[in-house]
């Protein structure tokens, strides 16, 4: 299977750092010009995205992808297959779903009824408060009718997604010597029991149909001058997740007030909320239905680059392919759910063109 061969080719490439992602764009390149797709390339904020057309038709609709991924093992970048599974870093978030794409554009023709964009850029797994390629291309007038983002939904239909604050927490404490330490107080513990507060917040009752409840992860600590000392400064890096309808500035005013530390704001990127009813984001659920009894418009816990679109009242959703374990030690991929994804996929475009065709004519 093509998307076998390329998804584990995409995948052997370690893009956790700039120069992997040159190299993997460099891949996804070639492969569309082997295909006959045109291309071209763009430098956003000195970063490198890629954008190929295909198709054609009175609407258009972004298939959009990453190519970048969180650092893992070296192991990790080396896929194996483990009983109808593909396993590697990227393999879920979001390889496989890119090299569906890509085989997927150049079967496209100019009677689809939809043109079709495949936008790849370097960057959406972002640990830090800059602005990525996404916001950039849609800040500068990038649209679509439909944006469909190629991440881990398990064939169903992402409609929803968490919104994101990263936050730094500093904490103070006081010095002593490290075998006194009832002398001092120790901030790296005060930091630590306070994000263990955190649970008991007004905030983290929230629920709604498609989530059991906002989360909060410490992703990092840093504090203490010296392991004979009593640490008299800790910075703490949280990574929240409120649902949507959850008032970030009113989640950052309760933080703030569970402890005697001070907060600053990094990130703050909003949820994601999408009718199932659109009449196109409709068209990808029956698709998604005619090759999974189980698919459905779901709420994903992880954000995604659709709310920069989504910013700029374009629909935008989250489509991919089954599989597990996306930031993991066991990442994977179903090699089977790869074809199936690929059908949807190809009978979602189909039928979003179609409609065009149809509403044109009625018009």
């Amino acid at each position: 299977m093509d998307e076998l061969r390329l998804a584990s080719r995409l995948i052997a490439i370690d893009s956790s750092s700039p120069t992997g992602v040159a190299d993997v764009m460099a891949v996804v390149a070639g492969e569309l010009t082997d295909r006959g797709v045109a291309f071209e390339r763009r430098e956003v904020i000195g970063r490198p995205c890629l954008i190929a057309r295909a198709g054609g038709g009175p609407i258009k609709v972004i298939l959009h992808a990453h190519v970048d991924v969180v650092p893992g093992r070296p192991d990790q970048f080396h896929p194996r297959l483990d009983g109808g599974r593909l396993v590697g870093r990227g393999a879920y978030d979001m390889k496989a779903a890119l090299a569906v794409m890509i085989g997927l554009m150049g079967t496209l023709g100019p009677d689809l009824g939809c043109e079709v964009e495949l936008v790849v850029v370097p960057d959406e797994e972002r640990a830090d408060p800059s602005i990525n390629c996404t916001e950039v291309l849609a800040k500068d007038g990038m649209r679509a009718d439909l944006v469909i983002c190629g991440e881990p939904t398990d064939l169903c239909v992402g409609v929803q997604s968490k919104g994101l604050l990263l936050l730094q927490a500093t904490m103070r404490g006081v010095a002593a010597h490290g075998s006194t330490p009832w002398a001092g107080r120790n901030a790296i513990l005060d930091g630590v029991d306070a994000v263990r507060s955190l649970v008991d917040l007004p905030f983290m009752e929230a629920t709604s149909a498609r989530y059991d409840r906002p989360s909060v992860n410490l992703g990092r600590i840093a504090g203490g001058s010296a392991v004979n000392s009593v640490a008299d400064t800790c910075v703490l890096e949280l990574d929240v997740r409120i649902l949507p309808g959850q008032c970030p500035e009113a989640v950052v005013a309760e933080i703030r007030g569970a402890a005697d530390w001070e907060i600053d704001v990094r990130l703050d990127w909003p949820p994601a909320d999408v009718d199932p009813d659109h009449p196109l984001v409709a068209h990808v659920l029956t698709a998604a239905r005619a090759v999974s009894s189980s698919a459905t418009a779901v709420g994903r816990d992880g954000t995604s680059d659709a709310v920069a679109f989504q910013a700029h009242g374009v629909p935008a959703i989250e489509f991919g392919p089954l599989g597990g374990g996306h930031h993991g030690p066991d990442e994977y991929v179903d090699v089977d759910g790869l074809l199936a994804y690929r059908h949807a996929l190809g009978d979602a475009l189909a039928r979003v063109g179609a409609h065009a065709t149809s509403s044109a004519v009625r018009g």
